[in-house]
Parts: structure tokens; C-alpha cells; sequence
């Protein structure tokens, strides 16, 4: 059984379709997906049906349904129109807009019913995954964690805070994880992974491949980590389009990345 985990596809199918392919998702395989299916790219109506349809997959919330949800839940309030049309919510709606109306009903009901985080635990390491990140002053440290525990941490968070928290996460230790390099790694996408180098200098590898193609990396590797990123970010830079970011699935158990950049018109 492996664990595999991807983020911020924003619109952009044939990408995600060949990923997918290349990772071929067994029964007994767990598949994470961290939000932002939606919005600025292509086709993020077939985007959302392609992820539906993985076996087994937990698909959270992002901050891009998040305004989605706001819109159809409130569209006659202007900041929740504007919010959403300058966030590249055009593509989306115009997708809706083609399908039988019954359908997109239905697609939208489901958005609204995604969670918005979740967790696992590959060998003896818990990951927590949400779509943006934690809030690092919300909690300390433990030496033994068990479910209990990483539920009771993610169930205090703030909802806004999963889906859209940026700088106050990536430029400041979780503390999760201990000197003995042991603790809960926390994984989320929101913010494309070039954006960090501004946010914070322990980062484990360029935020950007020989290519010049956003690409995940590590964060936090310190002396008080025992060495050990204690936050991941897997925004490779879809919302950017062709030349700027692709579409990546992540394989928990060892590391291994199914990367494939955006073609132009894709």
C-alpha cells in the first residue's frame, strides 16, 4: 500500500491525467489531495470530476472552493463576486455554466462538503495535511503522538487558517518536530513554492528545477529538528500555466515525485 499526495492543480487536466497515469493508484493505496482543483487553468470542471473519481482519495478544501462556495452561497454580495472573478473563478463558472445544470448543482453540493484537513501516518511518521498550513503559535510540542492527539491539533485549528494562511506558517518552526528529528511533518500547497524564498531561508533545494519549473520543496531543517524539514510545500506552480509550474504527485513512502509541467494550452 503507498500514500500519494498532490495540491493546487488549478484547472489544468491533461497534466493531472498523465500524472495519475504514470502513479496508477491501486485499491489499497491512499490518495490526498490538498485543494484548489479549480480556478485559472483550462478545465478545472474535468479537473474536479477526475479527482472525484480516484479510488480511496480524501480531497480537501482549498481556498479557491472556498470562494466558490462563498459566490453560489452569496451572489448578490459584490466582495464575494469580485473576490472570486479576481481569483480566476471565470474559468470555473463558465465550466458550470456548460454542464446540465442538475450536474453542476451536484458538483458544487460535494465541494461544499470537503473537509479541511486531514492526516496519515506512513512507517512511524504522522503527516498533517491541509491545504494551506497551521498556525504555528496554536500548539506545542509532545513527545508521543498518537491519533488522538493530531486530531485534537487539527480540530483547534482555525478553518480560515487551513485554507489561506501563508507567511505566518512558512517563516516560522511548527515545533512539532523535536532535537531527535521525531514528530508530525505538516504538507500543504497555497503557496507556489518560488514564493518562499522570501518567506524563509531553510529551504532544502531550489525553488525552481534546471528548467526553470516551480517544484516542491522542504522546509525547516534546523538543529532543532534534528535535521528534519518539518514542513513540506507541494504548490509546484500550476496557477502560473506552461513554463512556470506543473503538476506533481508526491509518494509519502519514499519520497518519489511523478512530475509533469504544463504544455502550452493545457
Amino acid at each position: 500500500m503507498s500514500t500519494y499526495v498532490f495540491s493546487d492543480v488549478h484547472g489544468h487536466a491533461e497534466p493531472l491525467d498523465r500524472a495519475l497515469s504514470r502513479v496508477s493508484p491501486a485499491e489499497g493505496d491512499r490518495v490526498f489531495c490538498l485543494g484548489d482543483m479549480i480556478d485559472r487553468g483550462p478545465d478545472p470542471v474535468r479537473v474536479m470530476r477526475i479527482v472525484r473519481s480516484i479510488p480511496n482519495a480524501t480531497v480537501l478544501m482549498g481556498n479557491h472552493e472556498d470562494l466558490m462556495l462563498n459566490f453560489f452561497a452569496h451572489p448578490d454580495d459584490h466582495i464575494s463576486v469580485a473576490n472570486w472573478a479576481i481569483n480566476g473563478g471565470k474559468m470555473t463558472l463558465n465550466g458550470l455554466e456548460a454542464m446540465d445544470s442538475d450536474e453542476a448543482v451536484e458538483l458544487v453540493n460535494w465541494a461544499d462538503t470537503l473537509p479541511r484537513w486531514s492526516y496519515t501516518q506512513v512507517g512511524d511518521r504522522y503527516y498533517l495535511l491541509c491545504h494551506a498550513g497551521l498556525r504555528p503559535s496554536s500548539f506545542t510540542s509532545r513527545k508521543v503522538w498518537s491519533d488522538a492527539s493530531v486530531e485534537a491539533l487539527l480540530k483547534a485549528q482555525d478553518p480560515d487558517d487551513l485554507v489561506w494562511i501563508r507567511e505566518e506558517f512558512w517563516g516560522v518552526s511548527t515545533g512539532l518536530v523535536g532535537e531527535d528529528g521525531l514528530g508530525p511533518i505538516v504538507v500543504a500547497g497555497h503557496t507556489p513554492t518560488p514564493y518562499l524564498n522570501v518567506m524563509t531561508d531553510l529551504i532544502d533545494r531550489p525553488t525552481r528545477n534546471d528548467e526553470g519549473v516551480a517544484q516542491m520543496v522542504r522546509v525547516g531543517a534546523c538543529e532543532a529538528t534534528g535535521g528534519v524539514a518539518d514542513r513540506w510545500d507541494i504548490d509546484c506552480g500550476a496557477a502560473g500555466g506552461a513554463g512556470y509550474g506543473q503538476v506533481m504527485v508526491l509518494r509519502l513512502d519514499d519520497g518519489e515525485e511523478f512530475c509533469e509541467p504544463i504544455r502550452e494550452g493545457e
